[in-house]
């Protein structure tokens, strides 16, 4: 039986098609997949366009000259490399970015390089809570089979099967004196195509490697010589498998070339590699000091004081020469400020790394000889770490952050097995723990105490603990006002999932007897945020009836920093008490009769801030209280000019919830309304060039914009959010915050999103968000549609200013984030831009309206709630929140 090849083999007249007996066939697409298939190809070129344009850029003022002596230089590093590495680099050679491989080849201990090998597959973890890296293990075992049975990882047939997998089938054809040694491969399927297809290799002549065969090559490139056109196809199917080999040529002829093009887009992707930003941070993180740095004098001296468990103290105090550094001034603040960086070496391997920032301010307008110099006492820069006995080695990094200059240091570290622990002094809120659960235990009268988890912000499962002493029948926990579990046996706990992101919970646990009466209770809110004010009555207690008296007791949930003036109490309408100090507890004499009873306690803040709690005593069953959900929207009203509108009555605005229309009950311009402003700054490497102007913008809007009624917080961010100050009307303070600030490590926005939204939790009235950025985000542990629910629930106005040219995805996302929370974006070209941005930011804050109504939405139900907002007067519109979660 004869056979035909169709494409492009000009010459080949026989017209009979092979079926293969050991591979069946697959079909060709039809006309709708192949132009799928094509409009696939399409969008994946279109989505490497701007990437591509991005790094052309970058590379534009780089010669043919300096290009060629840049892959000089690296290829001259990975020759010179120790075999290890040369094998590691050979290996991920299809995986490695060219950003990636410039970084491993500037590392220069070898320990270092283990270090980032280790990181480089981290990164490439598709789940990296789980123990094992799914994607290293599956790349290991396919370079074993490679190294196995082909000529080296970088070789075709290798590149297809670290890229595909092993194939379906696999055949070996040579027809002697017609074809070159042959291998076909089929797949039934792979992880990137979904149906069936061929592959062909091919080896000419004395060449020790296959090539992939493309159909666009023609059919001359497999053949060997000494058989005429016309007997092509029938040589090879009269040899051993050659109607398998006729039917894969004919299937490869017969898909046109844009077809195998868009095949091949598929097979031959690399993995998308993380972006290069991840070797910043590692290299943020290494002791290698700049060659042409100056060197700044410190000596080290290392102590071993104390135990601690298994462990030993090592306690290092490194002391530099005031002479050698420098201060930084601004706004009228000096300080001194150094990165601290470390390396723990046991053997040939990096133990452990550490990184401490020190900023030790001066105070305002500190001279010379305030500030140290020849003669005054040494800068102290101490830190603390906890060793196992044995031998290590100590590399220690000082940056002085205002100078440039470095310091290095490195000695042998002997940490001793010392035989007494180390007696310790507990951290306040530690002990703070042990003594209330002391004075639990000891107790004979029923009580229980939720533990609060480690850590601010409380997301996944979670377990979580009680302290309970009498006698417990059972033990209930209710989260946000619904029962989750019960408990009949010690140890009460439960694990709980509270979903993705950082919303507010309240968990409560209630204790009962044997016959089901709640004895004893206790309440804890979850990442309710450092600024949350809060009052909760701990006694008394709904359904607990109590005759002629009672003893309240409150508990304050007050922000960091704040002090409590006072707590009063009252007794229906009627004041009975008030408090200036702790205990927050009272007897109070109730009424006699039967009738509804409340209290209420109202606490105050020396700022004049102020919450209340109501609990009502001794009620009957039947009383139902219902939660009347009031929302406050503060908006912005612009004419069509751009510029804020200032006589916007209430009777010219029109609110819908869901569709519904709501009543306005308050219409109010907050010209003069205190703010609550957080800056979160960019301080990733990107930022090198921008971050002084950046600075100098933010100080300008410290000194400037900000009253005394108004609270100020400065976030700077990289690979993690950092809190530089708290929220001050101090403006010393704030500018201080923006001393010895460094430009380094990657991009982690929607992590520091959250961060700064969740700082902003608990705090009342007007509050905004103002985020610079000048890239995409690439590190974080919360995804975008994760930082816009929690922006959506926190009710904050963002406003996000995206320097440079930003990605399209990246602007699309810094846009909707400020769009749906009521604020606005800003895309700025240079960063001389930026102070006039904020005077445009401040100006709308100063002139909203704060716009409240109550909610016809009585179902209760917790689904977010869309917001429309707009008005009838002639060319204005109005921005606001796009919708809230009740």
């Amino acid at each position: 039986m004869a056979a035909r090849f169709y494409g492009r083999a000009p010459g080949d007249t026989l017209d009979t098609h092979v079926t293969p007996s050991a591979i069946e066939e697959p079909s060709l697409p039809n006309t709708a997949a192949r132009r799928a298939s094509v409009l696939a190809l399409a969008a994946g070129l279109l989505l490497v366009v701007e990437p591509t344009l991005a790094a052309a850029q970058e590379q534009r003022n780089e010669t043919r000259k300096e290009r060629r002596e840049r892959r000089a230089a690296l290829a001259a590093a990975e020759e010179a490399l120790p075999l290890e590495f040369k094998e590691f680099l050979s290996n991920v050679h299809f995986l490695i970015s060219e950003p990636e491989r410039e970084a491993f080849l500037e590392v220069t201990q070898d320990y270092q390089r283990r270090a980032w090998i280790e990181r480089f597959w981290r990164v490439r973890d598709p789940y990296p809570d789980s123990p094992r890296n799914e994607f290293r293990i599956r790349w290991e075992e396919r370079l074993l089979y490679v190294d196995r049975e082909f000529e080296g990882p970088r070789s075709d047939r290798a590149r297809m099967f670290l890229f595909n997998g092993e194939p379906s089938g696999r055949i070996q054809f040579q027809c002697t004196m017609v074809t070159w040694p042959i291998e076909i491969w089929f797949y039934s399927h792979s992880d990137r195509v979904g149906h069936e297809f061929f592959l062909l290799f091919y080896r000419r002549g004395n060449q020790q490697h296959y090539e992939l065969w493309h159909p666009s090559d023609g059919i001359d490139r497999l053949l060997d010589f000494g058989v005429g056109r016309q007997d092509v196809a029938a040589e090879i199917q009269s040899c051993a498998s050659g109607d398998v080999a006729a039917a894969a040529i004919n299937w490869l002829l017969r898909s046109n070339g844009l077809e195998f093009a868009t095949l091949m887009a598929r097979l031959d992707e690399r993995p998308e590699a993380p972006s290069a930003e991840w070797t910043l941070t590692f290299e943020a993180y290494t002791t290698d000091v700049p060659e042409d740095a100056e060197p700044l004098e410190a000596t080290l001296d290392v102590r071993f004081p104390a135990r601690y468990q298994a462990r030993t103290v090592v306690e290092a105090l490194v002391e530099v020469d005031p002479a050698s550094a420098r201060r930084d001034v601004i706004g009228g603040q000096s300080s001194y400020n150094f990165f601290l960086t470390g390396e723990v070496l046991r053997g040939e391997d990096l133990f452990e790394n550490f990184r401490y920032k020190f900023d030790l301010p001066l105070g305002a307008g500190a001279d010379a000889a305030q500030a140290g110099g020849d003669g005054k006492p040494p800068i102290l820069l101490s830190f603390e770490r906890r060793l196992r006995p044995g031998d290590y080695h100590l590399v220690l990094k000082i940056e002085d952050l205002n100078g440039g200059r470095f310091a290095r240091m490195e000695q042998p570290l002997g940490v001793p097995a010392l035989e007494a622990p180390a007696a310790r002094q507990l951290d306040p809120a530690v002990q703070k723990i042990i003594d209330q659960a002391e004075a639990v235990l000891t107790s004979d009268v029923p009580t229980v105490q939720l533990l609060e988890p480690p850590g601010e912000l409380q997301t996944g499962f979670v377990r979580f603990d009680t302290l309970a002493t009498g006698d417990i029948a059972e033990m209930r926990f209710w989260l946000d006002g619904g029962e989750v579990a019960r408990k009949r046996r010690p140890p009460f706990s439960v694990e709980l999932d509270l979903g993705s992101t950082p919303r507010v919970h309240v968990l409560r646990a209630t204790a009962h007897d044997a016959e089901g009466a709640e004895i004893a209770s206790d309440e804890i809110s979850l990442n309710a945020g450092r600024n949350r004010f809060a009052v909760r009555f701990a006694e008394p207690r709904e359904g607990v009836r109590y005759d002629g008296e009672v003893h309240v007791e409150v508990d304050l949930q007050v922000p960091d920093g704040s002090l409590v003036e006072r707590l009063e109490l009252h007794l229906n309408d009627e004041p009975v008490a008030t408090l200036y100090q702790e205990p927050w507890s009272q007897l109070v004499e109730l009424p006699a009769g039967d009738a509804i009873t409340y209290l209420r306690a109202a606490a105050y803040l020396v700022d004049g801030n102020t919450t209340d709690a109501v609990v009502y005593v001794n009620a009957p069953d039947y009383l139902e209280i219902v939660d009347i959900q009031y929302v406050e929207l503060y908006a912005t009203a612009l004419h069509r000019s751009g510029r804020p509108y200032e006589e916007l009555r209430a009777d010219q605005v029109r609110i819908l919830e869901d569709g519904a229309p709501q009543e306005i009950l308050r219409f109010q311009r907050v010209t003069d309304l205190p703010v609550h402003l957080q800056v979160m700054l960019d301080v990733s490497a990107s930022m090198v060039k921008r971050l002084g102007v950046a600075r100098e913008a933010a100080l300008d809007l410290f000194q400037t914009e900000i009253t005394p009624r108004d609270r100020a917080a400065l976030v700077t961010f990289n690979d993690h959010p950092y809190l530089a100050s708290d929220f001050t009307n101090d403006t010393g303070s704030l500018a201080g915050s923006l001393a010895g600030l460094k430009a380094e490590r990657g991009t982690a926005l929607y992590d520091a999103i959250v961060f700064g939204l969740y700082y902003l939790n608990g705090i009342k009235g007007q509050r905004a968000l103002l985020l610079l950025s000048d890239g995409k985000d690439e590190s974080s542990r919360f995804s975008f549609d994760q930082a816009l629910e929690y922006a959506q629930r926190s009710g904050v106005a963002v406003y996000a200013i995206g320097l440079g040219k930003q990605p399209g995805p990246a602007r699309r996302a810094l846009s909707r984030l400020a769009n749906q929370t009521g604020g606005r974006a800003f895309f700025i070209a240079e960063i001389a831009e930026l102070a006039g941005v904020y005077d445009r930011i401040l100006g709308e804050l100063r002139s909203r309206y704060l716009i409240t109504y109550q909610s016809t939405n009585t179902s209760g139900n917790r689904r977010f709630r869309e917001i429309e907002a707009d008005a009838t007067a002639p060319g204005v519109s109005i921005r606001t929140l796009k919708g809230y979660y009740p």
